[in-house]
This record gives C-alpha cells, sequence and structure tokens, in this order.
C-alpha cells in the first residue's frame, strides 16, 4: 500500500514542480488547448448524433412497444457516450503528447536536470523524425490496447450488478494505467526503453503505476482539467520514472541553496583545547 501513496506523490511533486516553473507551465497549456477543441467537437457530435446512430444499429427493435423501446435505446445511448468519454480519456494525453512533443520532451529534460544530483538528463541522441515516429507508433500500440479494453468492459457494463458496479472500477484501473504509460514514455523513450519493456516495468509496480494514474484519470474526467494537469502530469510521470528506473533524485531548489561545507586546514601550530579535568 506504500506505493499508493508514493505514486500519489509523484503526481502532487509534478504540479508543484511546474508551479515553480511558470515558462515551463505556459508552453505545456497549448498541445492541450489544441487537443481539446478537437475532443469537445468529437464529443458534442456524439452527444447530438448517438441517439440517431442507435436506432440505426438496432433495427429490430422498431416493434417494441413503450416503454422498453425508449429504456433499451437510451440505455444504449449512455453507454455509447460512456464509451466514448473513456476512449477520450484513454486517448486524450495520447494525442496530446504526439501534439505537444516538443514542449513535453524538452519539460521532461528539464524535470530530470533538476532533480538528478549531477544537474543532467539523459538524452535518447535519436533526430526529432525518429523520435516523433517512436512516439506515435508506440502510442497506435497502447490505443489498440485501450480500445481492446474498453469494448471488454463496454460489453461487461451489461452484466447485471456487476456492471454497474465492479466494471466502472475495473475501468478507472485500466484507465490510470494507460494513462501512466503514456506519461512515463516521454521520460523512458529517452532512455531508449522499448514499449514491451516499458509495459513490463510499469507491472512490476502496479500499486505505485495505479497511485498515480487513477486519481489523474479521475481528474481528467472533470471538463477543461486536463488542459491544466498535462504539463504537471508530464513532470510527475518523469519523477516516477526515475523511481521505477531506481534512479536517484534530489530537490533542484535544495542543491541551488544548499550551502558548501567545507573542512578547515587544521592549524599545527593552534594550541590545543584542554582536556577536562578528570573525576
Amino acid at each position: 500500500m506504500r506505493d499508493l501513496g508514493a505514486g500519489f506523490g509523484h503526481l502532487l511533486n509534478g504540479q508543484r514542480w511546474v508551479a515553480r516553473h511558470g515558462k515551463q507551465y505556459g508552453f505545456g497549456l497549448l498541445p492541450g488547448l489544441i487537443t481539446l477543441v478537437l475532443y469537445a467537437a468529437a464529443l458534442t457530435a456524439l452527444a447530438i448524433w448517438g441517439t440517431d446512430a442507435i436506432s440505426w444499429a438496432t433495427p429490430f427493435a422498431d416493434d417494441w412497444s413503450s416503454p422498453w423501446q425508449g429504456l433499451f435505446r437510451g440505455l444504449l445511448t449512455a453507454l455509447l457516450f460512456a464509451l466514448g468519454l473513456l476512449l477520450a480519456v484513454l486517448t486524450f494525453t495520447a494525442v496530446t503528447l504526439l501534439v505537444g512533443q516538443p514542449f513535453y520532451e524538452a519539460l521532461s529534460e528539464k524535470v530530470d536536470a533538476d532533480v538528478s544530483p549531477e544537474g543532467t538528463a539523459p538524452e535518447s541522441g535519436l533526430p526529432f523524425w525518429r523520435d516523433l515516429w517512436i512516439s506515435a507508433r508506440d502510442s497506435l500500440r497502447i490505443l489498440v490496447r485501450a480500445a481492446l479494453w474498453g469494448i471488454l468492459l463496454f460489453a461487461a457494463g451489461f452484466l447485471p450488478v456487476v456492471g454497474q458496479t465492479v466494471v466502472p472500477v475495473l475501468g478507472f484501473f485500466v484507465t490510470g494505467f494507460f494513462l501512466t504509460e503514456e506519461l512515463a514514455a516521454v521520460a523512458l523513450q529517452r532512455r531508449g526503453i522499448q514499449l514491451r519493456d516499458r509495459l513490463r516495468l510499469l507491472r512490476s509496480r502496479k500499486l505505485l503505476v495505479w497511485g498515480y494514474g487513477v486519481p489523474l484519470g479521475l481528474a481528467f474526467l472533470v471538463p477543461f482539467v486536463a488542459v491544466f494537469l498535462m504539463p504537471g502530469a508530464v513532470a510527475g510521470a518523469t519523477l516516477l520514472a526515475r523511481e521505477l528506473l531506481g534512479e536517484e533524485s534530489e530537490s533542484g531548489r535544495a542543491r541551488e541553496e544548499a550551502p558548501t561545507l567545507s573542512a578547515a586546514p587544521a592549524d599545527p601550530s593552534a594550541p590545543s583545547a584542554p582536556l577536562p579535568p578528570r573525576p
């Protein structure tokens, strides 16, 4: 259970880091704002035409009597919108990271350099277009996995009782895991860690991952919150990645402000302090 608290601590520390670095925070908001507009338009279209889509997909219910037809199609419409919202939460991070690759890469490097005892940050050594291609390819693979989980949970939502209690909880844990993977990938990919190894690394500390990702996923459900939390989420995921890899971290502010103590050389001509009297 200690890992749950540690994961949540990284989430808070990431937000604190960007709060102290206003310039990085400002640049980090731009990709999220662009992605938010796109997703808001898609969800609005789903809300407007979702009922028509369900009616088209369920012609067998045309002859059902009231109120069963309305209840059935209303439930499917609600589930369709819930699925769309879940996929939006799962994919928002991937799309935002792809749009803001140079912004978040620079932010993650600055976090690494700030908390590293040596004041340095790992670099991939790859050209920008290569990093972008790897990020897009891995994001697509994660999205496929997330979509499969989303479809499975959507189908399980029809189960009596379980679909209304257990399935939503499982959905948040799945969302939290994939959110953390996408965010931590910025720092881990820069260290040359491939997707398969990243997933294995995250599965080895699931409580740490859930402690970070589940609260973040819940926060992302609130409109507009995801945009403002994204820069800090990238910063916190970088701190989490360092813990997963066992890399030493320290406060950059503490490193800058800590006084340097040096021992003065002993003066052989100085008189020694008198010994206390023997009892």
